[in-house]
C-alpha cells in the first residue's frame, strides 16, 4: 500500500477527532428539567452538570440566573456550598453553587436542585447558567436558539405548563396580606378606643355612686 493511500484516511481520521471534540460542548451542555412547572406556580427545578472537560479539570462553581423570582430555596448538595443573590426588591436574581472539595471530575456529572416560587407567565423560561472550572476557564451557557440550529453553548431552558386552576397570584397574595394587616390593625385600634370610652364609663359611674353614697 502506498503512503498517500495511508496518509489520507489518516488525515480524514483527525478531521473526524476535531469535529467531535467541537462538538463536546452542544452535547454535555447544564440543562434544566422539572415534569410539573407551571406558569404562576411553585417547582422543583433541578440542573443536571456534566464536566467533559478536555483538560481534566474539575468544574468547581455553577451560577444559575432567576428572573426575580419571590423566593428560591436550595436543596442541599453534599460537598457544595450555595447562596442566593436578591435585589434592592429583595427578589432572586441568581444562585450559586461552590465546590466545598474537588468538585465534578471529568466525565461525570452533579445535579443542582432548587424549589422555585413565583414562576413566571411565560412558555418557555430561559435559565442562562455560568460552568467555572478549576483553571480559571468559564463557560458561559447563555445562547439562544438561532436560525432553527441548536447554538454551541445554548441556555438552559424549560416548558412552563399552563397555569393552575385557582392558583394564587402572587402580587395578589401579597396585596391580600397587606389589607389584611392594615385591617387587622384599624380593628384593634377601634377596639382599643371601645375600651378608653368604657373604662372611662366605668370610673364616672364609680366615682357617681360613691358621691351618692356621702350625700
Amino acid at each position: 500500500m502506498c503512503d498517500r493511500c495511508v496518509r489520507v484516511p489518516a488525515a480524514l481520521l483527525g478531521v473526524a477527532a476535531a469535529i467531535t471534540l467541537a462538538a463536546v460542548p452542544a452535547s454535555a451542555h447544564v440543562t434544566v428539567s422539572s415534569p410539573d412547572a407551571a406558569r404562576g406556580s411553585s417547582a422543583v427545578l433541578t440542573f443536571r452538570v456534566p464536566n467533559e472537560s478536555a483538560t481534566g479539570t474539575a468544574t468547581t462553581r455553577l451560577t444559575v440566573r432567576f428572573l426575580q423570582l419571590p423566593q428560591v430555596e436550595t436543596e442541599p448538595v453534599a460537598g457544595w456550598k450555595s447562596s442566593v443573590t436578591r435585589d434592592g426588591d429583595h427578589r432572586v436574581v441568581a444562585v450559586t453553587w461552590i465546590a466545598d472539595g474537588g468538585g465534578i471530575a471529568p466525565e461525570q456529572f452533579e445535579q443542582f436542585s432548587v424549589l422555585a416560587d413565583g414562576l413566571p407567565d411565560t412558555d418557555v423560561l430561559s435559565l442562562p447558567a455560568e460552568q467555572a472550572y478549576s483553571d480559571g476557564r468559564v463557560i458561559r451557557w447563555e445562547q439562544g436558539p438561532s436560525g432553527g440550529h441548536e447554538p454551541e453553548f445554548p441556555a438552559p431552558t424549560l416548558q412552563l405548563g399552563p397555569a393552575r386552576p385557582g392558583a394564587p397570584d402572587h402580587g395578589d397574595v401579597r396585596t391580600a396580606a397587606a389589607a389584611e394587616s392594615h385591617e387587622s390593625d384599624t380593628t384593634a385600634r377601634w377596639l382599643g378606643s371601645i375600651g378608653i370610652v368604657l373604662g372611662s364609663l366605668g370610673v364616672l359611674a364609680v366615682a357617681g355612686l360613691i358621691t351618692r353614697r356621702r350625700s
